[in-house]
């Protein structure tokens, strides 16, 4: 029972990401209104980014900067001493994705709103239900 306790404690930051995942998807299917639906939306996109941080993250690596740390160990350039950029490099692409998103979003609830003076989505669908 302890070993599956430490597990657990020792994974914490995946917990989290996985209980963040599930309010963003939550709200995204069961809230009627449109702006709670984009902040779950928005919640799913940190998490995942979270989440993919947090697996590129390396104990006792360093920059992959080659110069004069090749000069310094006489093993020479190994692969497993650098961190890899990769993940971090599209993490930051996601979030510009996440932001542009959102106002995209936003911006076509104002559209939503101007029309139908609501932000309830049974009530757009009962009002796009009287126009057919």
């Amino acid at each position: 029972m302890n070993e599956v306790i430490a597990v657990i404690v020792a994974k914490i930051n995946y917990w989290i990401y996985i209980l963040l995942m599930m309010m963003g998807l939550f709200a995204m299917i069961a809230k009627k209104n449109l702006v709670k639906k984009i902040i779950g939306m928005n919640i799913m996109q940190t998490a995942v980014i979270l989440f993919f941080i947090s697996i590129s993250a390396k104990q006792d690596a360093t920059l992959p900067i080659i110069g004069h740390q090749a000069q310094l160990d006489p093993r020479g350039i190994q692969a497993a001493n650098f961190i890899n950029p990769l993940p971090h490099v599209l993490m930051l692409t996601a979030i510009v994705v996440a932001v542009a998103t959102l106002g995209v979003a936003l911006a076509i609830l104002i559209n939503i709103y101007q029309e139908h003076r609501t932000l309830d989505e049974d009530e757009i669908i009962e009002q796009l239900g009287d126009i057919e």
